[in-house]
């Protein structure tokens, strides 16, 4: 596929652009909990298996009591991403694809790459209920856009008339729970939610999604998976944190998004949008910005298709907070 996206992270390559080591590093370029729960212990067994049926199946029962899925068992697979490279396998060619854009481009890149038409439409009503396929990112990323549950399933409905599919990407949704559309997937067929693990966790490194939506559907994904897409690690410790309560880590969130919110409305930065994970700024010299504050060892999130926006994600205390707001003061004082 052509025309690769550049995404946040890469500490690696703005530490060997910018100097300091990695480790030094402040990185606010991607939407994660930076205050991850501490790890479980990981019986050895798990190490030295494949992972059997009643590691997955107790994973998947934890998944559905966390998400609320009802009698729909979340089927566990290796990052959002691995399932958005299969969504070309799941809908007709001759039929266009709606995305809500702008948002994740490996939508786009994706379905263009495998010959689909792709429209980047701004607002639901735009959506052609003749699409074969819609994807609504929900909150959205970077803006943070939010859709009502009932317009999205509203959608949902005027698409399958059709035979159209809606896939709702939830992964910036642990934080607005009242949001949710998984217990709608039992009775709509052509609806598809994805949950990101990671992001809520602060665990990406573990590589970890689920996918909601009717048996067939899910069954078409775990084959085109192949057996064991997931690790039998990433499995267990799945299983034990979703089974806590998600209460603390939405706490967690909520200070850090607070503490990133004061430092950035201190500098006079304008704040146009985002989510409980990241704020999205806009400023006429967001690249001068962003090259400013790698100088300082900070890096954030900038977009090839919007030159005034700049994403930041949350510090993990406060002392980040305060080292992210003296290199802005150096900023506004330039």
């Amino acid at each position: 596929m052509s025309g690769r996206i550049v995404h946040g992270g890469g500490i690696g390559a703005a530490a060997a652009l910018y100097g300091g080591q990695p480790g030094d590093w402040l990185d606010l370029s991607t939407g994660l909990n930076p205050c991850p729960p501490g790890l479980p212990d990981i019986p050895v067994r798990i190490w030295h298996r494949l992972p059997d049926q009643d590691l997955l199946n107790e994973t998947r029962r934890a998944a559905r009591a966390f998400y609320g899925s009802g009698d729909i068992l979340p089927l566990p697979v290796p990052g959002t991403q691995s399932v958005i490279q299969l969504l070309p396998r799941l809908a007709a060619r001759e039929k266009p694809a709606a995305i809500l854009s702008p948002t994740y481009g490996e939508y786009g890149r994706v379905l263009s790459a495998n010959g689909f038409a792709v429209d980047a439409v701004a607002t639901l009503d735009d959506v052609d209920p003749s699409s074969g396929l819609v994807v609504v990112v929900n909150p959205n990323n970077p803006t943070g856009r939010l859709h009502a549950p009932a317009d999205l399933l509203s959608l949902a409905d005027r698409l399958a008339g059709q035979g159209g599919i809606l896939v709702v990407d939830k992964a910036f949704g642990d934080c607005t729970p009242d949001t949710s559309l998984v217990g709608a997937v039992a009775t709509r067929p052509n609806l598809i939610v994805f949950r990101s693990f990671g992001k809520f966790f602060g665990l990406a490194g573990l590589r970890l999604g689920f996918v909601i939506g009717a048996d067939d559907i899910l069954e078409r994904f775990a084959d085109w998976l192949g057996p064991w897409a997931v690790s039998g690690p990433a499995l267990s410790v799945a299983a034990d944190l979703l089974s806590a309560a998600p209460q603390p880590l939405r706490r967690i969130i909520t200070e850090r998004r607070a503490g990133l919110g004061q430092v950035l409305d201190r500098a006079g930065l304008n704040v146009e949008g985002g989510t409980s994970l990241f704020a999205l700024v806009t400023d006429p010299c967001a690249a001068e910005l962003h090259t400013h504050l790698c100088r300082a060892h900070i890096l954030t999130r900038k977009f090839d298709y919007a030159s005034t926006w700049l994403r930041f994600g949350l510090a993990p205390d406060t002392a980040s907070d305060e080292r992210l707001a003296a290199a802005l003061a150096t900023w506004s004082e330039r």
